[in-house]
């Protein structure tokens, strides 16, 4: 009776999950500029805008260079005129 028992438990499987890593350095910009040209406000991912144009530039040095010069621009702008820079960036990028 305990073999019986023993045999028909098989026990716990287990499974590896795998998670990729983004290998796409301008999925986050993409993301950040596709919120900005639905009129979302600036906020603290500002200060990692460096970091993201750097991450592209080793990549893709030219669609850095519109990136770097796209979000200065989006910063410098006024309010209302965020979302069209951001759509026009997005449009260069992709």
């Amino acid at each position: 009776m305990l073999f019986a028992f023993a045999v028909g438990c098989g026990g716990v499987r287990e499974e590896s999950i795998q998670v990729k890593n983004a290998d796409d350095p301008l999925a986050t910009p993409r993301s950040i500029l596709e919120r900005y040209s639905q009129r979302q406000a600036l906020g603290s991912e500002v200060a990692g805008f460096p970091k993201l144009v750097e991450d592209v530039k080793k990549t893709d040095p030219a669609r850095g260079e519109v990136l770097a010069k796209g979000f200065e621009e989006i910063q410098k702008a006024a309010p209302p005129a965020r979302a069209g820079i951001a759509k026009d960036v997005l449009a260069k990028i992709k």
